[in-house]
């Protein structure tokens, strides 16, 4: 069984979504010990012992990087945002403050069906921004 599964149907945690079923698409993203991944190929053993953040959680980036989607109105169908914002925040984990580029990088397993990618990347800086002013 995939771990996205256990996620959704055994513990509960809906906002992570089934995109593709292939790792490709990133609607399905979970950090695995701060990990960027896919989970709907991942089996559950994976999973095993290890700390599994979802959209369910928070954390300080996590948080930012809410307030600035809502701030920015990123999402249109919200289907994908789940996997966006856990991509933001393990971005954001990893680098205090990212170029445009590392942005792109850290974004390109995300799709977005209705484009918003030019309000993702915004809204990410507004989140280092919001960060740094509550510094």
């Amino acid at each position: 069984m995939p771990l996205l599964w256990a996620i959704r149907d055994i513990v509960g945690l809906t906002g992570t979504k089934f995109g593709c079923g292939v790792s490709q698409c990133g609607a399905c993203s979970v950090l695995i010990d701060g990990t960027l991944t896919k989970s709907c190929s991942m089996p559950v053993s994976y999973g095993i012992g290890k700390e599994i953040f979802t959209i369910e959680g928070s954390s300080p980036n996590l948080e930012f990087l809410r307030e600035a989607w809502n701030d920015g109105n990123v999402p249109q169908c919200g289907y994908c945002q789940s996997g966006q914002l856990i991509a933001a925040t393990s971005l954001l984990d990893k680098t205090e403050n990212p170029t445009d580029e590392d942005i792109d990088a850290a974004m390109s397993s995300n799709i977005c069906r209705c484009g918003t990618y030019s309000r993702i990347k915004k809204a990410i800086h507004k989140a280092v921004a919001l960060k740094n002013e509550s510094i």
